[in-house]
């Protein structure tokens, strides 16, 4: 039967309305924090020391003073999506930092900066444009691939820039993790002396994890051209290979934010490989994994859409996938794994500790 307007109120129908516009617009939000960012609206603010008023922060910024208003009204959304503070108790309205504004200072030694400005470039915009006609057709194994012409890994390899930007924000995303994992979850590493980190890039976790705990020695394993140079230490060292096909000896392998970028066949082979790793251990060693689980904390509203929107982004850039309990059990029982334990970590993210 065709919908009738008649079938609904006035009320309903403007609500309707205003509910489809207001995801049609979501990207403005996106696109006005990129703008804060570059412009360094949070840097200017932390600087100057106390909220600042509009004209005080157009002129920090060198901003042109005939946009003054415009710097106003982006600042008006950046309030309403509650990144920053309007006080409004002053003739002059002055604006202050959140803690989420915090995490946007660029020096800040948890500053989520690269990340941000990785996932709002254009080229990982792109993609999304794409996703209609990769889902109705069999040329293109992701949509980045059809915007691109070429899988991530070897857009980022061939594009000059891609491969640090990509680089960097994974590594600001692992210096805020290890900063939890250390601080508020430093039992899990009892026990073990030797730790495998797979595909961990430079070293930010592994360096974060040996400093916190200097017992353990650390080793990372990345592709050959990711810790070319990289120099290596006692306590940590690098090395060159391919994860599918083998992973060092270790009491036990961590896998930060790997998992979800593969397909069930080929995480079931890391998993092999970790498991082949772990195993000269006497008490059987562990693989430790960070990565959502995304039938838990449902009752979160930000933390489930959050790993819908990475499902839907890692399924739009790497064709991988987020997993419920129920498909991390089936992967950790198929590779061998005789029990596993879920803690609920990072928010959107979970460790998981998989045991042979």
């Amino acid at each position: 039967m065709a919908f009738q307007i008649g079938e609904v109120s006035t009320d309903e129908l403007i609500e309707a309305q205003a509910y489809v516009w207001n995801h049609t617009f979501a990207f403005v939000n996106s696109m006005s924090l990129k703008c804060a960012i570059q412009l360094g609206i949070p840097d200017a603010i932390h600087k100057h020391g106390h909220p600042i008023t509009l004209s005080q922060l157009v002129e920090s910024l060198h901003a042109d003073n005939t946009k003054s208003q415009c710097i106003h009204r982006l600042m008006r959304v950046l309030v309403q999506s509650k990144f920053f503070i309007e006080d409004t108790s002053q003739e002059e309205a002055r604006y202050w930092l959140t803690p989420a504004s915090r995490l946007l200072l660029r020096e800040a030694s948890l500053t989520v900066v690269p990340f941000v400005l990785l996932i709002l470039d254009p080229s990982f915009t792109e993609p999304w444009h794409h996703m209609s006609e990769w889902l109705t057709n069999k040329r293109h194994l992701t949509p980045f691939e059809a915007a691109h012409g070429s899988i991530i890994w070897e857009h980022m390899a061939h594009e000059s820039g891609s491969d640090g930007l990509f680089e960097e924000a994974m590594s600001s995303d692992s210096r805020l993790v290890a900063h939890v994992l250390v601080r508020d979850y430093k039992h899990v590493f009892e026990g073990i002396e030797t730790l495998a980190d797979v595909g961990g890039g430079t070293g930010t976790m592994a360096k974060a994890i040996v400093d916190a705990l200097p017992d353990i020695k650390c080793v990372v394993l990345d592709l050959p051209h990711v810790v070319a140079g990289l120099e290596s230490t006692d306590k940590l060292s690098y090395v060159g290979g391919d994860m599918f096909e083998a992973i060092p000896a270790a009491d036990a392998v961590l896998l930060k934010w790997i998992m979800h970028d593969w397909d069930d066949e080929k995480c079931l082979k890391i998993l092999k490989r970790c498991k082949e790793a772990v195993a000269s251990n006497s008490t059987g060693g562990k693989v430790m994994i960070i990565d959502a689980v995304v039938d838990v904390n449902r009752e979160d509203n930000k933390v489930v859409e959050d790993q819908l929107y990475l499902d839907m982004t890692v399924m739009t850039y790497y064709n991988g996938k987020e997993r419920s309990e129920n498909e991390w059990a089936k992967l950790f029982s198929d590779a061998g794994f005789t029990s596993y334990k879920i803690t609920h970590a990072f928010g959107v993210r979970s460790l998981l500790e998989a045991y042979p």
